[in-house]
């Protein structure tokens, strides 16, 4: 009886993890569409998604037994993470009478009693137990939420101090800290480099460094397509061929893209075409660009050269199959590093 038990639980696992997978497949590439299409993903596509993690989530601690304290703490990381999308309750407002803040600000409360409960009840373990493996069930499942915690914190932090930009990338990475809150929830394809090292970086932190190597290819897909498509005639063509694109002028303004080809004014009057490589720093308005392309035109240029404005869920959602095929891209780089 005990062996078809455990058998249950590995296949209702196995079941819950590639719908997870699946899940996160459809949910970024959905996301990935929008930021592409528009370069913004509304509130609601995430709150939207959030309610299949939920739905796997009472799955999942409804088949494992869970103690109560893990229910709530599983709460506190969909309560951070809700202030990304629904903003942050303030006392002034509840008493002001806010249903809503009010709301919140009792979700939050019980999610704070739920995490004091679950660190005076799992007291007896700690993180470093559940890493090497002395750790299982209960206690190993409320430190795999509150690690999660944790990360929800550092991407917050990082979105309020402008290190992840885009508010939807840091939605998304949120979002996907959720969906999984550690490795046990992610059914990797091959376990061989996940099991030569101990600490692993957190699945949406590696998400992000997966789509960060996808995003170094840019210069080499753009080099490609400059000379197949005939753009590159001289060496000062070529410096820029890797790092933009050549367009015709007319098509600019219904482009996502920054004009890197602009004027100087030379000592005798004269102005000259040349291109920068470099992006603003600042995205000039609309009217800012009609004006530069009419300048442009007026001299005669046909094609300018333009740095596209590439979301970064375009290169997290590529990065799905390498997260799902080797699991942490450390996992990989410290057996080389540290033989």
């Amino acid at each position: 009886m005990g062996d078809m038990d455990n058998t249950m639980d590995v296949d209702s696992d196995l079941v819950l993890g590639w719908t997870r997978l699946g899940v996160l497949i459809i949910c970024m590439g959905w996301a990935a569409w929008f930021d592409l299409k528009d370069r913004r993903v509304s509130n609601d596509h995430w709150i939207v998604w959030t309610k299949p993690i939920i739905f796997i989530w009472s799955l999942d601690l409804l088949i494992q037994g869970a103690h109560w304290s893990i229910w709530l703490t599983a709460s506190a990381l969909i309560a951070y993470a809700s202030g990304s999308v629904i903003g942050r309750p303030t006392l002034k407002d509840a008493k002001a009478g806010n249903r809503m803040d009010q709301m919140v600000l009792g979700w939050y409360v019980i999610s704070i009693v739920g995490l004091i409960a679950g660190a005076v009840h799992f007291s007896s373990s700690s993180p470093l137990d559940v890493l090497l493996g002395n750790e299982t069930g209960d206690a190993a499942l409320w430190w795999a939420y509150v690690g999660g915690l944790f990360v929800l914190f550092v991407i917050d932090l990082s979105w309020r101090m402008r290190f992840i930009h885009g508010g939807a990338d840091a939605k998304a990475l949120m979002w996907v800290t959720l969906l999984f809150p550690s490795w046990g929830e992610l059914p990797i394809h091959s376990e061989v480099y996940m099991d030569k090292v101990i600490l692993h970086l957190p699945p949406s932190l590696s998400l992000l460094i997966w789509g960060g190597l996808f995003f170094l290819l840019i210069p080499i897909i753009l080099l490609v397509r400059n000379i197949a498509s005939g753009n590159v005639r001289s060496l000062s063509d070529l410096s820029m061929a890797w790092i933009a694109l050549t367009v015709p002028i007319s098509t600019v303004q219904d482009r996502h893209a920054w004009i890197l080809t602009d004027t100087m004014e030379l000592p005798n009057g004269d102005l000259k075409v040349y291109h920068r490589r470099r992006a603003p720093r600042q995205s000039p308005s609309d009217e800012e660009v009609q004006i530069h392309i009419e300048k442009l035109m007026n001299e005669g240029v046909e094609n300018v050269w333009v740095s596209l404005k590439l979301p970064l869920l375009l290169f997290l959602w590529p990065a799905i199959l390498p997260l799902w095929l080797f699991g942490d891209p450390m996992a990989l780089v410290i057996p080389v590093l540290l033989p």
